[in-house]
């Protein structure tokens, strides 16, 4: 299993991925799932792809083979185009591949989502499905994930806009995503592989890989951690009443009313924000 996901905002593009092939009680595969395609100045497109390892591989590599030859996305006018000549070359490896893995009870499965730009027109964002035809990204649905994306997209619903979400902020929400996912899903794991793409900068500039134990990584972790359980804390409280009374014995009352001091975790009853750890602060 695997999860990666493109946002994309007025500002630029940020991609993100995990690295995890295969995950059991004995043995566990780390593959990066992002590849990058650069003519600096002129176009820049980064890939995340998931599905069968070898099958993404061999798109990838015949991706790679027209590009060093000035063919392919070496030459595609539009981000479409781009996103059409990826859809080929998957086409291509199922009509090699797919007939062998169903007689095996094997699926042919490829997913990518293709982000970047050409010189001269927009930054844009596409998932490209395993029969080859594309999906483009818009300000109204500024994201795209492929792999497993429950865990990881309610926090992008809430929070990504198009006009005005921030590339770093962009950056945040995408670390988080991929931190909820490995946090309930195992078969999703680290290095995280993280881009991020200005408008018109037309090359990768800017591209980290956080390890495990990544103390920045650990730092977002926590402070989102606890920063979740403070603003569950600054809800209304959940007042528990005797049977018959109204709101069939659950009732909703503010911070002030009766109970709030007992919700709240004991830091916070003593002295909200007081804290002299930084940690304890949401960034």
């Amino acid at each position: 299993m695997t999860y990666c996901l493109g946002i994309m905002t007025r500002f630029g593009l940020v991609m993100a991925s995990d690295s995890r092939t295969n995950a059991g009680y004995d043995q566990v595969n780390v593959c990066q799932k992002m590849y990058t395609f650069a003519t600096p100045g002129e176009r820049l497109f980064t890939l995340l792809a998931s599905g069968s390892l070898s099958c993404t591989q061999s798109v990838i590599t015949l991706l790679r083979r027209d590009f060093e030859q000035g063919r392919g996305l070496a030459t595609a006018p539009t981000l479409y185009d781009a996103a059409r000549v990826i859809g080929e070359q998957v086409r291509k490896v199922a009509e090699l591949d797919r007939a062998a893995l169903e007689r095996d009870d094997y699926k042919f499965n490829v997913n990518l989502i293709l982000g970047g730009q050409v010189k001269g027109e927009p930054h844009g964002l596409f998932l490209i499905y395993p029969q080859g035809n594309p999906l483009q990204a818009t300000a109204d649905s500024p994201f795209l994930q492929i792999g497993e994306t429950k865990y990881g997209r309610p926090i992008l619903d809430r929070g990504i806009r198009y006009e005005h979400t921030t590339l770093e902020e962009a950056a945040k929400y995408a670390l988080l995503s991929l931190d909820s996912t490995m946090k309930s899903n195992v078969t999703v794991g680290p290095p995280i592989d993280l881009l991020v793409y200005s408008a018109d900068e037309l090359d990768a500039t800017r591209q980290r890989r956080f390890e495990e134990n990544d103390p920045d990584l650990l730092k977002i972790r926590t402070r989102w951690q606890q920063a979740l359980r403070q603003a569950v804390a600054r809800l209304p409280n959940i007042k528990l009443t005797s049977k018959g009374e109204k709101d069939q014995g659950i009732e909703l009352v503010e911070g002030g009313e009766a109970g709030a001091t007992e919700s709240a975790p004991p830091q916070m009853a003593q002295g909200r924000g007081r804290s002299k750890d930084n940690t304890s602060r949401p960034n």
